[in-house]
């Protein structure tokens, strides 16, 4: 086992590739403002609630949950100092998940309106 070990290290340094086994240290008043930027949108998308908007609060959640997923993965989980392919893959993923939920959350309410009493709009012939 060591020797496949000893094997797979030796050829990753081969090509260049070396894992020093050090995280990307950051400064603390970058991480504390990354905290502080995701606690501002959490107020944000709680405020957001208190306002009517229509169908627009669904979407205008959905993009602050998008960004603030993007902060964490990008500070928290360090992908702005990994290979820049791996952020442009995550930023697609995230894209297309906001965008999946969004549709489906949109047919809801034209697939059940009984499903919450006197909630959803009047379907047409009522």
């Amino acid at each position: 086992m060591l020797e496949q070990v000893k094997k797979i290290v030796t050829t990753f340094q081969k090509n260049g590739v070396e894992h020093h086994g050090v995280a990307h240290v950051l400064p603390l008043w970058l991480l504390l403002a990354v905290f502080g930027g995701l606690l501002a949108m959490t107020w944000l998308t709680v405020a957001v609630t208190y306002l009517d908007l229509g169908r627009l609060n669904l979407f205008l959640a959905l993009f602050i949950a998008t960004i603030k997923a993007f902060l964490v993965a990008m500070y928290f989980m360090h992908l702005r100092y990994d290979r820049p392919l791996n952020g442009v893959i995550f930023i697609f993923a995230i894209f297309f998940v906001m965008l999946f939920i969004g549709i489906v959350l949109m047919d809801t309410a034209a697939y059940n309106p009984e499903l919450i009493e006197g909630y959803a709009p009047l379907v047409h012939g009522e």
